[in-house]
């Protein structure tokens, strides 16, 4: 992986990750309140194009820390919210939304489109979905972020989606142990390959881990393909997502400035 160029894109708060779908690109912050905007990309840059998402219900802030989008196309979409209860940040609550994404894009807030809302509390810090494929099925990943005891769990999207707390019945699906401080979460789905989206440290420096899903899952712990830590990058790495294909790809930090930076990967 190697950097090719990083830009700055303002109005986001402090970015919290990226969502590529089928050539739509979503970059999404905590501004005053949690947000989504939409961009396009021409050449090697992001253009806005004037389409913000807020992630609040009568005019409240909602999902004020968003951590994840969870979207196939075909299933129930997903949001994560990674919530500080203490200012040590050794206190999470953590919640899963099931939303109506369409619905989202088309009236600009969650009014109306928030179906239901799961308490994470299977997880130990945090939650950021993502979905990956797992012997033909779809579940929705998700990971922690601290430094003890760290897991990706697979969730069942159809149980999941009508649940009050992923500790439910049939929620939890199977789960391996990963490294420290994930941030996000990220599928190649042409390759069967979960990217571990981290830091090297506690918010800061950039480390991507590329590992094998189907082998983690049947040893309990990752087996890494691949780790590569960008030690030029010192801020605090958020999300990544490549753009259609395992080549290019997006990176964002939570930095007011240069916070999205295009990379290379060869295989």
């Amino acid at each position: 992986m190697a950097v090719t160029r990083t830009l700055t894109i303002d109005s986001l708060g402090a970015c919290q990750g990226i969502s590529y779908q089928n050539g739509r690109i979503f970059l999404y912050g905590d501004r005053e309140v949690g947000m989504i905007r939409e961009f396009k990309l021409k050449g090697d840059s992001l253009t806005y194009i004037n389409k913000e998402y807020k992630l609040t219900t009568n005019g409240q802030d909602v999902i004020n820390h968003p951590t994840g989008i969870a979207y196939n196309g075909t299933g129930p979409t997903f949001m994560g919210n990674s919530i500080r209860l203490n200012k040590e940040g050794t206190k999470w609550k953590a919640v899963i939304y099931y939303i109506d994404w369409k619905g989202l894009l088309k009236t600009g807030t969650l009014d109306g489109n928030l179906i239901n809302t799961i308490d994470d509390d299977a997880c130990i810090q945090g939650t950021r979905p993502e979905y990956v494929k797992y012997n033909n099925k779809w579940y929705v990943a998700t990971a922690d972020y601290g430094n003890n005891s760290n897991e990706v769990r697979l969730y069942d999207p159809e149980t999941l989606k009508t649940a009050s707390k992923t500790s439910e019945k049939g929620v939890l699906y199977k789960k391996f142990t990963c490294t420290a401080w994930v941030q996000n979460l990220h599928w190649i789905a042409s390759k069967n390959v979960l990217v571990l989206i981290q830091n090297q440290k506690e918010g800061r420096m950039w480390r991507f881990t590329y590992v094998d899903l189907k082998k983690s899952m049947e040893t309990g712990t990752q087996q890494v393909i691949k780790e590569i830590n960008i030690d030029e990058k010192q801020d605090e790495l958020e999300g990544f997502s490549f753009l259609g294909d395992a080549g290019k790809g997006i990176a964002v930090s939570s930095s007011r400035k240069n916070n999205v930076t295009f990379t290379n990967t060869s295989w």
